[in-house]
């Protein structure tokens, strides 16, 4: 095939995957081309024609609803994977050329409200080594920073097992530590000097906090929708809902609220995590840096 013609096809496939992937996690072609910026006609015409060239059906739709085939789960989530592989391609090729014209730096992203006390000193720690270059903090929402590591968003993550995903990933072991119950001050459960996950399970007055999906939709349930540990925190110290952290949030932790440890929850472990193809001297100091902590 002429290479030309091989790039213009590349283009349109890339094109018609990203349609799909909006398509497929919103379950609501009106929804997915706002979101995409284009009419509606078009984006069926896309994925009428994706779906012809698969030979398959990706999505069963109806008059009130779409809903993904096995297929389509299946294109959802190697297009996902493709789509991140393309944009961390991006994003690596444009760090890199700063780099070359010494614009050197790297991007650090952890989960807001988590290991501040542990970042704080890896921070510090690396800022004090000879040759040490900028590092730009991101904080982000639970589960996001695994994503953004291998979008090529970041060079390098504090990731918490076993809640985040370090598959893929090159890491160290920072920290082991057990997990506490945060709860509203003068709530029975703070008279507890331990608890036990069964105790939480369903706390009629006190409903477990809802998170954003991978695909930003809240599933049903009678606790709060939260988006970040900030606000999290604030709900329960009002009395609405409570947290399972680990311990190490104690020091965060103000007026208004009591941390219970819960002595069968699993242990968390902090890593930190980079790309294995990194040849990042500066991930290479950080990761030094924190191995000395």
């Amino acid at each position: 095939m002429d290479p030309a013609a091989a790039a213009i096809r590349w283009v349109v496939d890339t094109r018609e995957l990203r349609y799909f992937v909006a398509v497929a996690e919103e379950l609501h072609f009106g929804r997915a081309a706002q979101r995409l910026g284009i009419a509606q006609p078009p984006l069926s015409r896309a994925i009428s024609l994706l779906e012809r060239r698969l030979g398959t059906a990706l999505l069963t739709r109806t008059s009130r609803s779409v809903a993904l085939t096995e297929p389509g789960a299946v294109l959802l989530r190697e297009g996902r994977t493709a789509l991140d592989a393309l944009e961390a391609a991006e994003h690596r090729t444009r760090r890199s050329a700063r780099a070359a014209e010494g614009e050197a730096g790297v991007v650090l992203v952890a989960k807001a409200g988590a290991s501040g006390e542990l970042l704080a000193k890896l921070l510090d720690a690396y800022a004090a080594e000879p040759g040490a270059v900028r590092v730009d903090v991101e904080l982000c929402g639970p589960g996001q920073q695994a994503r953004l590591l291998r979008s090529g968003r970041a060079d390098v993550a504090l990731l918490h097992r076993p809640f985040d995903d370090t598959s893929g990933l090159d890491v160290e072991e920072l920290l082991t530590e057990g997990q506490v119950a945060v709860l509203p001050a003068g709530h029975p459960l703070t008279a507890h000097r331990e608890l036990r996950l069964a105790d939480l399970d369903d706390v009629p007055d006190l409903p477990h906090p809802r998170w954003p999906g991978p695909d930003g939709s809240y599933a049903a349930g009678r606790g709060p929708e939260v988006r970040d540990s900030t606000q999290l925190l604030q709900l329960v110290s009002l009395g609405r809902t409570l947290m399972v952290v680990p311990g190490s949030v104690r020091a965060q932790l103000g007026e208004g609220v009591v941390a219970v440890p819960v002595v069968d929850a699993p242990e968390v472990t902090t890593v930190i995590a980079w790309p294995p193809h990194s040849r990042s001297r500066a991930v290479a100091g950080l990761v030094q840096a924190a191995l000395r902590l």
